[in-house]
């Protein structure tokens, strides 16, 4: 067999993350910490060195990854939030160095992390094209000769020579995937940002990615989408808690995936996801309440959904979406709020949903929040719940059909 152009052998990565201060429960306690806080802040930066693993501050992303990538092959990378995917995918990109183990790359690697990734914002678009040419490796001439193409999938001609800044969250997607896409990169790695742009756009990114691996191109691709992941992938791995749990056929891994999903009450984020989820909003946790109070919700009485964030920075108003979808990634439906306009600090989102809107099966939430007509916060499957049906009366062969079950007022009138 060929030697890998990907080749992942033991790689762990571990994080020194915050400890919480501790807080005085009284003045004279409050006044001695204040005289050892010198002493104390000194030996933290004399331990910043010391990586244990029994430190209660370490915390480790990843485990003992091994895998090997064939040219030409398109590997998905599934799991749940915080199971290591972006991590992975930044130690392959070169951004981020492993712990323990190593990675070898034969080839040159474009990577579309995250919105914007590897666009200056005072530069045009036309500048940015020809700036992440010459990163990786092309001349002005070859540059020149993708520029038409690029400019004509992306769709964004009429604002090539505006800068970058100036664009909407859609606009650098789609001039970031065109920019990676068509400037023939051995390897492109692909994370969850397709989500951003619309049905059509994405439509056109995935039969891009199924034509770079025609060409004998390596792709590595993430998303929540399984429909798309077992479409364009040969071959997945399904991290779990930093861990290779799974692997083999894409869709031997995302049937895996789907039967990992159970109902959640709630979930809580920690002070190391702050720092990961955004610049401007936090999401603290995810709460639901039900008749059954255990994530299943009894589809024929109401529920809500309440989410705990944190406003960072936002001045202007914003409003939070919540996305219903079916295990296969598919969107049912959005819950939109209200816009409103809230001071920097902790509040509560309550969503409260009417009965008889679900249907018996599981569904995935995902959190979206909008600033003006920007998303600036874009967590996918945040919990996941279960919508339980309850005993009937009348006589059913099995599960209803469909992915939602309104009640609709009915009239029988014999004539």
């Amino acid at each position: 067999m060929a030697e890998p152009v990907i080749s992942v052998k033991g790689v762990s990565k571990k994080y020194r993350i915050g400890l919480a201060e501790k807080k005085s429960d009284t003045m004279v306690a409050t006044i001695l910490r204040g005289l050892k806080s010198p002493l104390t802040n000194l030996n933290r930066i004399r331990n910043l060195s010391k990586l244990n693993d029994e430190d209660s501050s370490i915390f480790w992303a990843l485990r003992d990854i091994s895998f090997d990538v064939q040219e030409g092959d398109v590997l998905g990378i599934i799991g749940h939030n915080g199971a290591g995917k972006s991590t992975l995918l930044k130690i392959l990109s070169q951004i981020a160095e492993p712990s323990i183990g190593e990675v070898k790359i034969h080839g040159r690697v474009a990577a579309l992390l995250e919105v914007g990734t590897g666009f200056h914002p005072e530069l045009t678009g036309r500048e940015n094209i020809y700036m992440n040419g010459t990163i990786l490796g092309m001349t002005k001439k070859e540059i020149n000769r993708k520029l038409d193409e690029i400019v004509d999938f992306s769709g964004v001609e009429k604002y090539l020579d505006t800068p970058v800044k100036f664009y909407s969250s859609g606009m650098r997607v789609r001039l970031g995937f065109a920019v990676a896409a068509h400037l023939e990169p051995e390897i492109l790695i692909i994370d969850e940002v397709l989500s951003v742009g619309d049905a059509d756009f994405q439509k056109k990114c995935l039969g891009k990615m199924e034509d770079v691996s025609k060409n004998g191109r390596t792709v590595l691709f993430v998303s929540h989408n399984m429909m798309a992941l077992k479409s364009i992938c040969k071959t997945g791995i399904l991290l779990n808690h930093g861990k290779i749990s799974h692997s083999g056929t894409s869709g031997d891994v995302v049937n895996h995936y789907l039967q990992s999903y159970a109902p959640q009450s709630q979930i809580e984020f920690s002070e190391r996801d702050e720092t990961a989820q955004s610049e401007k909003i936090f999401l603290r946790g995810v709460s639901v309440t039900s008749k059954m109070n255990d994530g299943r919700i009894d589809i024929t009485e109401p529920f809500s959904i309440s989410l705990q964030l944190k406003n960072k920075s936002i001045a202007g108003k914003f409003h939070v979406n919540l996305f219903f979808n079916a295990p296969d990634g598919t969107t049912i439906f959005v819950a939109v709020s209200g816009v409103e306009q809230i001071l920097p600090g902790y509040f509560n989102a309550e969503c409260f949903v009417p009965a008889h809107i679900l249907n018996d099966d599981f569904y995935n939430l995902d959190v979206m929040v909008v600033e003006g007509a920007k998303p600036i916060f874009n967590m996918k499957s945040v919990i996941t719940i279960q919508g339980i049906e309850p005993p009937r009366d009348h006589a059913w062969m099995g599960k209803f059909p469909g992915l939602i079950r309104p009640k609709f007022q009915w009239k029988l009138i014999s004539t």
